[in-house]
């Protein structure tokens, strides 16, 4: 019997949570949140620190991108860490990290520092968040209660990225730019103080020590792979890409070799054996992957074609957020009922009405089919996640549980990344064919051409033509920009009823832990 199948039979007589969990929730709900806001508080914070800090073009992405390359790079080497040395011990480490580079971030003085501080948070933030999902699944024995736990977890990370910008435009009516990161500095004190306090300790017993050539490869393979990724979707397939993700995947390959002749491994090649884990880490992927171009381009179309402020799109966000929140605060109830598969296949087709709703978005800009679309899409979405991750987690033996947390956040990374490159760059490959079949006499030196890249382009070419021609280019614009979030609506409708019929038909079949 594996250790995966010992803890779902032993499901039924773990003991339930106390106080004292419920507590620690509460206290491990704030490094999720933080890292999850610092993942878009940036954004309007952008034209702030490009006026202080002048940087390049290439650094601003460097800026902007970095925070999610470290994270995603070193996911499953600090989860595996956890899993030695203790999860709640490099939880409490990095708290010190995370909040010493929100300091150094906020009072940087030139744009190498910040990059700097944004590569430190990444890192720092990496350490957070696999030992916050490992301690939840050892703090809560009994299904339904971890099932509700990871519930709340994955609410307070949809909640971070959803209010950052909220939050981020907020403090800029106030203080400077560098204000954004000084919320992380008293909540991570909040952390060291009552973590130890209600915060158990875990780790592998007799674990072996952390094989640093492993990690370095890992993280070579991610970091290379997601640059490249990355890179098709802000630029194009071009020679850097193809290099970047063949080291990539070379770069992988060795790894793997390297834990198949190794006595203790830094990845253990077994757990994707498991049904359960290998068909719940796919599900994860699959889902993230369909969401994340519609949902960016949907979050853009509040701005760019209904004209709403960047505060007034981010408080427009709130509904469907909210109703995100309650569907994966139910999710794990209506497991009860029914088997998680058949839960899993009949969000997916909530998730598919969504997407089926985003196709008729209007270029005149009215909001109803975009924040219906989004809500549905975020309630089948984020509902799908929490009952996925405990599906991944517990499948996972109890000393692999960090590392187990680590692939789960790094399939929802790469999820996203691949997602924005590969529907992404077929939105934005459609957005400038309409473009150039609507403006078929434009020539490169007119001011028009620059809105074939983007309808944010657009939109600043049309300040620098005469009134019958901007309305025109504007027009023309919004009508190819609908176009695109169409056929990535599309695209993802496509892939969530393939997943709903993968649910029905494969994960209905995975044996489920029985519910204590």
């Amino acid at each position: 019997m594996t250790a995966a199948t010992q803890r779902a039979s032993a499901s039924t007589t773990a003991a339930r949570a106390t106080l004292r969990e419920w507590l620690g929730l509460a206290t491990l709900a704030l490094p999720t949140f933080l890292v999850a806001i610092d993942m878009t508080v940036l954004h309007l914070a952008v034209p702030h620190l490009t006026a202080a800090l002048r940087p390049s073009s290439a650094q601003l992405l460097w800026i902007i991108d970095i925070y999610g390359f470290m994270i995603a790079g070193c996911l499953v080497v600090m989860g595996t860490l956890g899993d030695r040395i203790g999860r709640r011990r490099l939880l409490l480490a990095g708290a010190v990290f995370f909040g010493a580079a929100s300091a150094f971030a906020a009072f940087a003085n030139s744009a190498a520092l910040l990059i700097a501080a944004r590569a430190f948070l990444g890192i720092s933030a990496a350490a957070l968040m696999p030992s916050t999902l490992a301690l939840l699944t050892d703090m809560f024995r009994d299904n339904r209660q971890r099932g509700i736990a990871i519930a709340v977890w994955s609410c307070m990370f949809m909640a971070g990225t959803t209010i950052g910008p909220i939050i981020g435009g907020a403090l800029l009516e106030y203080f400077w730019w560098g204000s954004v990161f000084l919320l992380n500095v008293p909540l991570m004190l909040v952390l060291l103080a009552v973590g130890p306090l209600v915060l158990p300790e875990s780790a592998r017993t007799g674990g072996g020590r952390l094989d640093l050539a492993s990690a370095a490869l890992f993280l070579s393979a991610v970091l290379t792979a997601v640059y490249g990724i990355k890179h098709i979707a802000s630029e194009t397939l071009d020679l850097k890409a193809l290099l970047a993700l063949s080291a990539g995947f070379g770069f992988g390959i060795v790894f793997l070799r390297r834990q198949t002749r190794l006595a203790d491994p830094m990845l253990d090649l077994s757990l994707f054996r498991n049904t359960r884990f290998t068909a719940g880490l796919a599900t994860q992927f699959l889902t993230i992957f369909a969401v994340a171009t519609p949902y960016f381009l949907s979050t853009q179309y509040l701005q760019l074609v209904a004209g709403l402020s960047p505060l007034e799109a981010g408080l427009a966000m709130l509904p469907p957020m909210l109703a995100g929140i309650a569907g994966a605060l139910l999710a794990p109830v209506a497991t009860r009922i029914l088997h998680p598969g058949s839960v899993t296949g009949l969000l997916m087709l909530v998730a598919a009405a969504g997407f089926a709703l985003l196709t008729l978005a209007p270029a005149e800009g009215t909001l109803r089919a975009v924040l219906g679309g989004l809500a549905l899409i975020t309630i089948g979405s984020s509902a799908t996640m929490a009952l996925i991750v405990n599906i991944i987690v517990s499948a996972a033996p109890e000393e692999r549980a960090g590392e187990a947390s680590g692939l789960s956040e790094m399939s929802g990374e790469f999820g996203m990344a691949l997602g924005l490159a590969v529907i992404g760059s077929l939105a934005s490959a459609t957005y400038r064919n309409s473009v150039a079949a609507a403006l078929p006499g434009t020539n490169d030196l007119d001011p028009a051409t620059g809105a074939m890249e983007s309808l944010g382009n657009a939109v600043t070419a049309a300040e620098q033509l005469d009134a019958t021609a901007a309305n025109a280019l504007i027009t023309a614009s919004r009508e190819a920009f609908v176009t695109s979030l169409s056929l990535s609506a599309i695209v993802g409708l496509a892939l969530v009823l393939g997943l709903a019929v993968l649910a029905f038909r494969v994960l209905r079949r995975v044996p489920q832990q029985d519910d204590g």
